[in-house]
């Protein structure tokens, strides 16, 4: 399996971090030992100072596919989820100065937390669904797909123009504004309108 990545897809967010709009979707990768292991904490990289959180709405591929046309997209998943994309924000920055890859910064072990899974088919429009994160009982982030830059069947199409998509690859489809760093004894809970998907916390 695979996760594949949107960076830059909220507007609001883009603002945040003083970056530019893309004119196609950011996209990169992080390998399966980025999973966060159900029920463990999240423990801070001693190669970073600055983590951040990042909640986003997760896919899962349920049949494989190549050049998927944008109409047929929805036939290749039938799950949503939510999860954050942990970031070492420092680590970033120096990459991005140098031009380099942000794979250290992105794909670190437990750096994709992946809560729990609901079916598709039971929510009511694909492209409107609330979406947060409390810090410490306090709502840090809050989106709503319709607010996406390209929307989930889009991200589909277009990602797999370059990556054959297999069953159990899961898509982070970006995040909203509001991330922010982390420290000991953070508490993360992420939510799809008001149903819990995911606990951590952090170490």
């Amino acid at each position: 399996m695979k996760l594949i990545c949107i960076g830059r897809n909220y507007t609001e967010h883009i603002k945040e971090l003083e970056n530019e709009k893309p004119t196609d979707p950011v996209v990169f990768l992080k390998p399966d030992t980025a999973i966060l292991l159900k029920k463990q904490p999240f423990f801070i990289p001693d190669f970073s100072n600055d983590v951040h959180h990042e909640v986003e709405i997760l896919v899962k591929i349920n049949r494989v596919g190549k050049h998927i046309d944008r109409k047929f997209a929805h036939k290749y998943y039938n799950e949503i989820g939510l999860g954050i994309d942990f970031t070492a924000r420092d680590l970033q920055a120096q990459l991005k100065e140098k031009g380099l890859p942000w794979e250290k910064a992105k794909a670190f072990d437990g750096a994709a937390v992946i809560g729990n899974w609901m079916p598709s088919k039971t929510i009511k429009d694909i492209n409107d669904v609330e979406f947060s994160l409390k810090k410490n009982d306090k709502i840090v982030q809050k989106g709503n797909t319709s607010h996406m830059l390209w929307k989930i069947d889009e991200i589909i199409e277009y990602v797999s123009k370059y990556f054959t998509l297999k069953i159990g690859d899961i898509i982070f489809t970006g995040t909203p504004a509001g991330v922010g760093k982390v420290i000991a004894n953070d508490s993360l809970k992420g939510y799809i309108e008001n149903k819990e998907m995911f606990s951590i916390t952090v170490k």
